[in-house]
């Protein structure tokens, strides 16, 4: 496996540098842009029994920038501020794309930097306008640690329906690894990380009907840290349909773990929402929605009873997206979430208001 990964990455890297050279953008002008992607939210969390928690929060400010040297060189960033400041252990500031893009043609590319991985539905493209709901889907950050990034390299490309994406990067800290957060504080983002395992990460994707796609990634890490060595698999699958006023979306997910108490991480989640636009005859997409969630992040364990339902989550939530254009939306939504162990539900309302530009 990480032979293949390597032998396809030296491979493309050698034609492009070649074809760099033989070929030039005489005629291209260089150019700088700017966008970026921000949100407001407001959370009160009522667990059952009591006291209700309600905070307000700009939890994400992000600025892109890019820079085209030619029509196959470019430059691109991410940088994110969470929670409005950075003082004293109060919020994030995070450099998570930062990387050199070469693109020869249309049907193939290479990027080296500060990379997303192509894993699920939310981690390559997760502005707030495209998903449903104030907060991200809850799966996307305990199964899926969205947002996943970190110092490597990758190949994508597509051929007719087809689009993929192979990744090398650096690999997890498995001292990390929890009962209650699988493999999330494991990344390393960035810092200064250990590339003394790498982590590989395939994904392809179907586009061949109008709406619809449909993929799924393997990834694989013989994850290591200070005091502890812990091999995983993360295999997911995912889709999503958006035509005729209909939006539908799910992804499933399971982690695999060589060692330790718990052995599987899964969760999945569906959503379904309809466009009213044309039934109210009205300028803005007003799209009401239903979702389903069910996460484990101890599934299976080696000591199994009441250790296999601590962590295990399910929530249901009904809401509506506002979009007055499509890079503004409006948000709001309420929902349950349950605890398996003991049947302790929290109840969850939520507004938010998004852009990207």
């Amino acid at each position: 496996m990480k032979n293949l990964f390597f032998a396809i990455l030296t491979l493309t890297t050698v034609l492009f540098f070649n074809q760099a050279l033989s070929a030039q953008d005489d005629f291209f002008v260089p150019k700088t842009t700017i966008g970026g992607y921000g949100e407001l939210h407001y959370n009160n969390v009522k667990p059952e029994g009591g006291q209700a928690t309600k905070t307000l929060d700009f939890h994400r400010f992000i600025l892109f920038v890019s820079h085209s040297w030619s029509e196959k060189w470019s430059f691109k960033s991410e940088v994110e501020l969470e929670h409005n400041i950075v003082n004293s252990g109060k919020g994030e500031l995070e450099l998570e794309q930062a990387y050199i893009n070469y693109q020869p043609n249309e049907n193939i590319g290479f990027q080296a930097g500060v990379i997303l991985p192509s894993i699920g539905l939310t981690n390559p493209y997760h502005e707030p306008p495209l998903f449903f709901g104030v907060e991200r889907p809850d799966y996307s950050k305990y199964i899926i640690p969205t947002t996943w990034y970190g110092n490597g390299a990758a190949v994508y490309g597509s051929v007719k329906n087809i689009s993929f994406k192979l990744s090398v990067m650096e690999g997890l800290n498995s001292d990390k690894f929890s009962a209650s957060s699988g493999i999330r504080k494991g990344r390393q983002s960035g810092f200064k990380s250990d590339a003394s395992r790498f982590l590989y990460s395939a994904n392809i994707d179907y586009m061949g009907v109008r709406g619809l796609l449909l993929g799924g990634s393997f990834t694989y890490n013989d994850a290591k840290g200070k005091i502890s060595q812990n091999r995983i698999t993360l295999i997911e699958f995912h889709g999503k349909y958006e035509a005729n006023n209909l939006i539908a979306v799910f992804e499933y997910g399971n982690i695999s773990y060589e060692k330790g108490n718990f052995k599987n991480s899964k969760g999945y989640y569906f959503d379904l929402g309809y466009n009213l636009k044309n039934v109210f005859k009205t300028e803005p997409d007003i799209i009401p929605f239903f979702r389903y969630t069910d996460y484990n992040t101890a599934a299976n364990t080696v000591s199994g009873g009441n250790s296999e339902n601590q962590y295990h989550f399910s929530k249901w939530m009904v809401g509506v997206s506002i979009k007055p254009i499509p890079s503004v939306v409006l948000k709001l939504d309420y929902g349950q979430k349950e605890r398996k162990l003991g049947n302790v539900k929290t109840n969850l309302f939520n507004l938010g208001i998004g852009y990207m530009f």
